[in-house]
C-alpha cells in the first residue's frame, strides 16, 4: 500500500512538472543573455528553420519612406545555427538603455519565446531588456531601483469641451499618498505621439522609473507627472474603453469615431481644471510645465500658443509642428514667413516670460527641417530658448533623453 502510495505521487509530481513547465512555455533556451563586457547574445530553438534573422534598435539603422517622410527603422542581421539546432547572434558591447528587438524565421516575424517582456508600440509588439553598465547611465535610470517609488494610476476625467469621458495616467512622486504628508507639488503635463495614449509614456517611455530615479538622486524635484490621451476622438487606450478591441493605428484608431468635437489644445484646460481640482497642486504659470513628443509635441506648440500664460516651462521633443493657416505640404519656413497671426501668438507667449523653452531633436528625424526653421525664427526674433541635438531619428531612444534632461530642469 506504502508502495502504491509513493508510486502515485510520484506520477503527480512528474504530471504537475509537465503541467507546469507548459504554463511557462517551457522555454529553457537562455535569450537574451547579457554579457560581462555588454555585449548580448541571443538565442531561438528552432533546428527545422532555414533562415533565421534579429531586428533590433541596437543594430545599425536603416532608412525607410513613408507617406510622412523618411523614417528611421531597426537594422537586421542574420543569425547563425549552432551544433545543436539553436540560432545565435552576440552583438559588439552597448551602452547602457533599454533596447527593443524581434526574430523573422523563414520570412515570418516572431518574438523571442524565451523573453516575457515585450511593449506595444501602435500596433506593433517587439521584445525589449533593459541594460546597464554602470549607475547613473539610461539603462539604470530606466530600469526599477532600491529608490523610493511613486504611484501611477489610471484615471477618468470628465472633458466637456469634448463631449468625453476620458482616461489618462498620473503619476505621483513617493511619499504624495502618505496621510501626514500636506504638500503640494507642480505638475508636468507630458504628451505622448501620433499613434500612441495614455499609455504610451508608463510603458514605452519608463516615465515612472525616469522620475523615481531622477526624484531619488535629488536631479529632479518632486513632482506631479500627468500623461493624457491626445486623441480627441477617443476615450482611452485600444481595448481598454467602450469602443472595444480595435485595432490600433498611426492616427490613433483602427476604426471611423467620427470628428472630434475639438482640438487638443482647446480641450487641454479641462485636464488642467481636473488636476488641480482632485491633486495636491501648486498654483500658478511656474508650477505647471507642457512637453511632448512628435504629435505631442504639436500639441504643446500649440496649447502654449493658445493659452500663453498657463505654462512656465515648454519642451517640444521632435515636435509635429503647424501654424494658423499653415500645411504640411508648404515648407515650415515658409508658413512662418509674415505670418502675422502666429507672430502676435509667439509674442504673447514670450511676453508672458517663460522660464524654459526646450527644444530636442535627432539628426536624422524626418521633422529635423522643421525644428531648424523654428530655431531660426526664434533666433531672428531674438525670444531664448535651450536646444538639444542627438543622433538617431524619431525613436523612443530619443525621447526618453529628452525628457529626462527637460525633468532636471523644470521647477527650480
Amino acid at each position: 500500500m506504502k508502495r502504491l502510495t509513493l508510486i502515485a505521487a510520484a506520477l503527480f509530481l512528474s504530471v504537475g512538472s509537465f503541467a507546469q513547465q507548459a504554463l511557462m512555455g517551457g522555454a529553457s533556451t537562455v535569450s537574451p543573455q547579457i554579457n560581462e563586457d555588454g555585449s548580448v547574445t541571443f538565442r531561438l530553438n528552432a533546428p527545422k528553420a532555414i533562415t533565421v534573422q534579429l531586428t533590433g534598435d541596437f543594430l545599425p539603422e536603416t532608412m525607410m519612406d513613408t507617406p510622412f517622410g523618411k523614417f528611421e527603422v531597426a537594422g537586421s542581421v542574420d543569425m547563425v545555427q549552432n551544433r545543436d539546432g539553436i540560432w545565435e547572434y552576440t552583438t559588439e558591447p552597448l551602452e547602457g538603455e533599454l533596447y527593443s528587438y524581434s526574430f523573422t524565421v523563414n520570412g515570418t516575424r516572431q518574438m523571442d519565446p524565451s523573453n516575457i517582456y515585450q511593449n506595444r508600440d501602435v500596433a506593433t509588439w517587439t521584445n525589449t531588456f533593459t541594460l546597464s553598465r554602470e549607475k547613473g547611465d539610461k539603462g539604470f535610470l530606466y530600469g526599477v531601483n532600491k529608490v523610493p517609488h511613486g504611484d501611477v494610476a489610471k484615471v477618468w476625467y470628465n472633458s466637456p469641451t469634448l463631449g468625453l469621458q476620458r482616461r489618462m495616467t498620473v503619476y505621483t512622486p513617493a511619499g504624495y499618498n502618505d496621510p501626514e504628508n500636506k504638500t503640494r507639488y507642480p505638475v508636468m503635463y507630458l504628451l505622448h505621439g501620433a499613434g500612441g495614449d495614455e499609455n504610451a509614456w508608463s510603458e514605452l517611455g519608463r516615465a515612472a522609473q525616469i522620475m523615481d530615479n531622477l526624484i531619488a538622486t535629488g536631479k529632479a524635484v518632486p513632482m506631479i507627472v500627468v500623461m493624457p490621451n491626445g486623441n480627441t476622438n477617443t476615450s482611452a487606450a485600444p481595448g481598454e474603453w467602450s469602443a472595444g478591441e480595435y485595432q490600433p493605428s498611426l492616427m490613433g484608431g483602427g476604426v471611423d469615431f467620427g470628428q472630434a468635437k475639438a482640438s487638443m489644445d482647446e480641450s487641454f484646460l479641462d485636464i488642467v481644471s481636473f488636476i488641480e481640482s482632485r491633486y495636491r497642486t501648486l498654483p500658478g504659470q511656474y508650477s505647471r510645465a507642457m512637453c511632448g513628443l512628435s504629435m505631442g509635441g504639436g500639441h504643446t506648440f500649440a496649447t502654449t500658443l493658445r493659452y500663453p500664460k498657463q505654462f512656465g516651462y515648454i519642451g517640444l521633443f521632435s515636435a509635429g509642428l503647424s501654424v494658423p493657416g499653415g500645411n504640411y505640404s508648404t515648407p515650415f519656413a515658409q508658413q512662418l514667413e509674415g505670418n502675422t497671426a502666429f507672430a502676435a501668438q509667439m509674442k504673447a507667449l514670450f511676453d508672458a516670460k517663460p522660464r524654459l523653452y526646450w527644444i530636442g531633436i535627432g539628426k536624422t528625424d524626418f521633422l529635423y527641417q522643421s525644428t531648424a526653421d523654428l530655431r531660426a525664427y526664434l533666433d531672428k526674433a531674438g525670444y531664448k530658448y535651450e536646444y538639444m541635438e542627438t543622433s538617431g531619428g524619431h525613436i523612443w531612444r530619443n525621447w526618453r533623453i529628452y525628457l529626462t534632461e527637460f525633468a532636471q530642469k523644470i521647477f527650480k
